[in-house]
């Protein structure tokens, strides 16, 4: 069985190396004692979710809301190359954490939020605030299910001006829309420089933003003869791509 993963908020693992102990506590160290109910010597992973990752044993129980773990071997996990990011416009209902959730299982190194023109869902004031701090939840439980060391970063929301701006600087910008003439599984791919794939809302992307990130070189490409939802095409482009670019090999 695969040892489970837990969250280590602050730089504990900076300098950490073979034999030494280290605490967790809090909230994760609550789930691992109390609801995991690990017990001394099994195996378990601390990560920062920034790419360090602790292998080892528990090592000692400190009631039902801590314990320490013996590390046996440090690893660093590099950034990834190709940068896969997607910029995903605000779906209705949960589907939002439904995207977030299967993009970091699959491997997306970064997600945007973004207020598309037709989108039905608004992040406005404190409901924007907690909606962003749900995907971030979201993206942070699926990085650990997914023994991720490196966690997706989610940005902040973004404006169209904004996605704009991030196409530009991508070495392949692109745009999933149905009625794209070019398929994303043929689109010649960079080097090692960002990716950046922009999934529209269930109404779609709109002729304006079409043309403004056209006006800074991305193209609308397709993806296959069905049509997906808002919460899955973006899973599906970051599969395609991660398959092509050896990230998955």
């Amino acid at each position: 069985m695969t040892a489970p993963v837990f969250v280590v908020d602050d730089d504990r693992l900076q300098g950490t190396g073979q034999g030494d102990l280290v605490r967790l506590d809090g909230a994760e160290g609550r789930h691992a004692a109390a609801v995991k109910r690990l017990a001394v010597g099994e195996a378990v992973v601390l990560t920062d979710g920034r790419g360090t990752g602790a292998y080892g044993t528990v090592a000692q129980l400190h009631g039902k809301d801590a314990l320490d773990v013996a590390v046996a071997e440090l690893r660093r996990e590099p950034e990834a190359r190709p940068r896969i990011t997607v910029v995903q416009a605000l779906p209705k209902g949960d589907r939002g954490e439904l995207a977030v959730e299967t993009m970091t299982e699959v491997g997306v190194d970064a997600v945007v939020p973004w207020a598309a023109s037709r989108c039905i869902t608004q992040w406005k004031g404190e409901r924007g605030q907690k909606a962003l701090a749900k995907w971030r939840a979201t993206a942070r439980e699926a990085g650990k299910q997914s023994r991720r060391l490196r966690f997706p970063e989610v940005h902040d929301l973004m404006t169209t001006r904004q996605v704009a701006a991030l196409l530009a600087d991508a070495a392949l910008p692109a745009v999933l829309h149905e009625e794209g003439a070019a398929p994303l599984a043929a689109a010649p791919l960079p080097d090692g420089g960002p990716i950046v794939l922009v999934v529209g809302p269930e109404g779609g992307v709109s002729p304006e933003e079409l043309a403004a990130f056209a006006a800074v070189g991305a193209g609308p490409y397709r993806l296959g003869a069905s049509v997906l939802r808002t919460s899955t095409a973006g899973v599906a482009a970051a599969a395609l791509l991660l398959g092509r670019t050896g990230r998955w090999g």
